[in-house]
């Protein structure tokens, strides 16, 4: 069969789209925009876009003076209740002192699942008492009123929206639920965000909530973590004087589990890395001073800057003796003075020493790898003995290792 024979056969499916002017069957419950095109004595007509007529009981959109709340011509939103003999009825958000008679615009709110209005009237025994339409008592649970924990007391007197999760005995009892509508925009939120959001992307969020481990920022409904590790390049820093809750960050995406509802932000990744600007700060051979921040069975981590860590290996460590493990001669947290042995930024990796301090000497036959260095005296101090005496003597010109120096030449000379 041809392409063209195909398209002068329609299926049945397109016939009825076609027919109804390419508009998908209205479900009970669905919400739409339609234009107020007559307002009158009993109906609101109302114009969907649809075939068929639509209406909504004129009482629903009356002010407590009797004044009509919307204009003709005006947009609005309303919720498909029925169809009957080509007549659609929809009602706007209910519980506004209008409607069917008695209970029934309750009932069918029930069944269609259609928000209704609210006014939060007094706490009583598990939950609230909730006056629909200024008439209607019906019950909220405290667990029901909302996703967020909050004190009770500050939900008496709002006037909110509310889904029926139970309608019985005629509407004498009568369930409600706000949660159930936050949820609901909560998953729309969601859904919403899993198609725009994308790992690598900095996007705005609000910090909701502050831990040791680090802080969740809400990103338009979705809650991440960002660990304090990545909160700051300062691992040493109290991250509670960097974020609280309420504030507004920039994030970027780590990685997203819609599935575990599970995702991954950086605070610090939003801006320049410090390694960009290694090269200007750091250089091979100089003299700077750093803090202690991990010992490792191989050697002791550096801090030279936030974010910055080089590493001084444990062979680079013995003055005059030999340790089996950094924390013989370290602490964490120790302030050194150290020289930079080299800096590969590809690798973001400095190596340190603290014993090219000392001047140049001749090359050692035995140790051709290591040229320039001063053989060290088997009675030299031990780092534990030449920290205790750097923090005293560090502002000296010299430097603690020229001074430990001269005093070996000056007792050398002495014997």
């Amino acid at each position: 069969m041809s392409e063209d024979k195909n398209k002068s056969n329609p299926s049945f499916a397109e016939m009825m789209a076609e027919d109804s002017g390419g508009f998908t069957r209205l479900e009970p419950g669905e919400k739409v925009r339609v234009k107020v095109v007559k307002i009158g004595r009993e109906w609101v007509f109302v114009d969907t876009g649809r075939k068929g007529e639509g209406v909504v009981d004129v009482r629903e959109i009356l002010d407590g003076e009797g004044k009509p709340r919307v204009q003709e011509g005006e947009m609005i939103e309303a919720f498909f209740l029925e169809s009957n003999a080509g007549e659609q009825r929809f009602t706007v958000r209910l519980g506004r002192g209008g409607g069917g008679p008695g209970n029934t615009q309750y009932e069918d709110a029930y069944h269609a699942q259609i928000p209704v209005e609210g006014l939060v009237q007094k706490e009583i025994k598990g939950g609230y008492e909730v006056m629909l339409g200024g008439t209607v008592r019906a019950f909220c649970p405290f667990s029901q009123i909302s996703l967020r924990r909050s004190d009770p007391s500050v939900w008496v007197g709002t006037r909110t929206s509310f889904l029926i999760s139970q309608y019985e005995e005629k509407g004498r009892n009568i369930v409600v639920s706000r949660r159930k509508i936050e949820e609901e925009q909560q998953a729309a939120d969601r859904a919403a965000m899993a198609e725009r959001l994308q790992v690598g992307m900095i996007v705005s969020g609000t910090v909701s909530s502050v831990l040791d481990f680090g802080a969740f920022v809400d990103v338009g409904g979705v809650d991440g973590l960002v660990p304090r590790s990545e909160i700051s390049y300062d691992h040493q820093v109290d991250i509670t004087t960097l974020v609280a809750p309420g504030q507004s960050v920039s994030v970027r995406i780590l990685q997203l589990d819609f599935n575990k509802n599970k995702h991954l932000f950086s605070i610090k990744q939003v801006g320049p890395s410090p390694w960009d600007t290694v090269a200007d700060r750091f250089q091979a051979g100089a003299h700077v001073e750093g803090r202690v921040s991990r010992l490792a069975p191989f050697g002791a981590f550096v801090t030279l800057a936030d974010g910055i860590d080089g590493l001084m290996h444990i062979t680079a460590m013995k003055l005059g003796k030999r340790i089996g493990h950094p924390k013989e001669v370290l602490n964490e947290g120790d302030v050194i003075p150290v020289v930079i042995e080299g800096v590969d930024l590809e690798a973001k990796r400095i190596s340190l020493s603290w014993d090219r301090e000392l001047p140049e000497a001749p090359e050692r036959p035995d140790r051709p790898d290591r040229p320039g260095r001063v053989p060290r005296e088997p009675d030299a101090p031990s780092w534990n003995e030449v920290k205790s005496k750097y923090q005293e003597e560090k502002s000296s010109g010299m430097g603690l290792f020229g001074q430990l120096l001269s005093k070996q030449l000056d007792d050398k000379k002495k014997k």
